[in-house]
């Protein structure tokens, strides 16, 4: 139960706070006094060095891949505005706030990174009985893929599973759209939204069982006097990006999508993703693409 905040620009390292605004980083911030069970992010950045300059260790690479992962929130935690002034070319944001009694540990905190990949989820992937999928034993998974993510909770098999049919062939959004497909025929309730991006492709996926916000996500907002927050908790929302961003101030183009939870507004150029729809864009052209699964 998370929220969640992905980019992907055509090649510009730009920021967090370039692409979302001061004030908007700050709301989206602000949710992790609820969302309160840590943070992480992701990074991929073009590098101002040269690619493939060997000087006696490896050869220098042509992206740069950054993982920042903390089990104290991110509304305490000095080093979120470090991170939101770092440009990217492509960023994975998450703030957790933990679901089924599943531990606090760093093991547990998105993003999770295995094969060249990041992922992020907001869920929780329990039956009707509130039994959650970790506890399932019989569950079909390749436990070594698990244990390849780093993780031990319901987003890590969710990951392992996009893992196992990236392992057969499928191209990467087929490969998350054949894991829901798995995923939901055992837990047809449970909500998969999810992000996950590569060094040249990132992906947003809303996929929620289209039932009311689970009573316990809205206990959680009332306690903090914020229970109409909840009504829309499953939504992402969408905006192309544009502008300039970076020292040199290149001309942006590309696309950003989060989770609900601060203002929004359609005057902004936001714009709600359909449920069981995803978007599909390049880090390397910012070009974009919606699809269903």
């Amino acid at each position: 139960m998370c929220r969640l905040l992905g980019y992907a620009t055509n090649d510009v390292n730009a920021s967090l706070h370039e692409v979302l605004g001061m004030r908007a980083c700050a709301a989206f911030r602000d949710l992790s006094v609820i969302h309160n069970d840590g943070w992480g992010a992701a990074l991929i950045t073009e590098p101002a060095s040269a690619a493939h300059v060997t000087d006696g260790g490896a050869p220098s690479p042509e992206t740069g891949s950054a993982l920042y992962r903390n089990t104290i929130a991110a509304h305490y935690d000095p080093i979120f505005d470090d991170l939101a002034n770092i440009g990217a070319r492509g960023a994975l944001f998450h703030l957790r706030l933990a679901s089924s009694n599943l531990p606090l540990i760093l093991e547990n905190q998105h993003p999770f990174f295995a094969n060249g990949l990041s992922f992020i989820h907001n869920g929780d992937i329990s039956d009707a009985h509130g039994r959650n999928i970790t506890a399932n034993r019989s569950y079909p998974i390749d436990h070594s893929l698990v244990q390849a993510t780093g993780g031990r909770s319901d987003s890590a098999i969710y990951f392992a599973t996009v893992l196992q049919y990236l392992g057969v062939g499928y191209e990467l959004e087929e490969a998350l759209a054949q894991a829901v497909g798995e995923l939901r025929a055992a837990y047809p309730d449970s909500s998969y939204n999810c992000m996950v991006q590569s060094k040249d492709t990132f992906i947003a996926l809303r996929a929620e069982s289209g039932k009311p916000t689970r009573q316990g996500v809205v206990d959680v907002y009332a306690r903090h006097g914020r229970a109409d927050e909840a009504a829309d908790y499953s939504v992402l929302r969408y905006r192309e990006l544009g502008g300039t961003a970076g020292s040199d101030g290149r001309a942006l183009r590309g696309v950003l999508v989060s989770s609900s939870g601060y203002a929004q507004p359609e005057s902004e150029g936001w714009r709600e993703l359909g449920n069981n729809r995803m978007i599909v864009a390049s880090n390397r052209t910012g070009d974009y693409r919606i699809r269903s699964i």
